[in-house]
This record gives structure tokens, sequence and C-alpha cells, in this order.
């Protein structure tokens, strides 16, 4: 997969059996703040400053938001 190297001794297990870098992150979103409830605006404020501080990382973080707004869209699609 393009974008996300193989981590040999990270924690994260992709469903290939791989542990991948960007797992890592995830996982410990999960694990430091899994069992906290926030607003989708408070999401947005939180990409937004991340951009602001690592505009390299803009478009990414654009299309996650993309993605992550459009969720219902797809159900959307299938009733038609």
């Amino acid at each position: 997969m393009r974008g996300r190297g193989v981590c040999p001794g990270g924690t994260g297990v992709g469903h290939n059996g791989h542990v991948y870098y960007t797992d890592r992150g995830i996982e410990e979103l999960e694990q430091r703040r899994g069992d906290e409830q926030v607003s989708l605006s408070w999401l947005a404020g939180r990409l937004q400053t991340f951009t602001d501080l690592n505009p390299e990382f803009e478009t990414a973080v654009d299309r996650l938001a993309t993605w992550l707004a459009r969720l219902d869209d797809e159900d959307d699609d299938s009733e038609d």
C-alpha cells in the first residue's frame, strides 16, 4: 500500500498481518482518548489547527474531512 510503511516493531496489525506506521498513531488515539466523546465541530477545529501548523498535510486532512462529511451520502446512493 502506498503511504503505509511496514513497521516491524509496532503494535498495530493490518488486515494482512503487517504492522503499519500509520496504525500506531490511530492506536494511540484510541488508547488515550477512546472513551471521550467530541463534536464534529471540535474535530473540525483541531483539523484546521493541525493544517495551519502543518500545511504539507493539508490535502490529506482535507480528503479525510471530506470523506467523513460524506459518509452518509454512500448510504443514500444505495437506496436509489
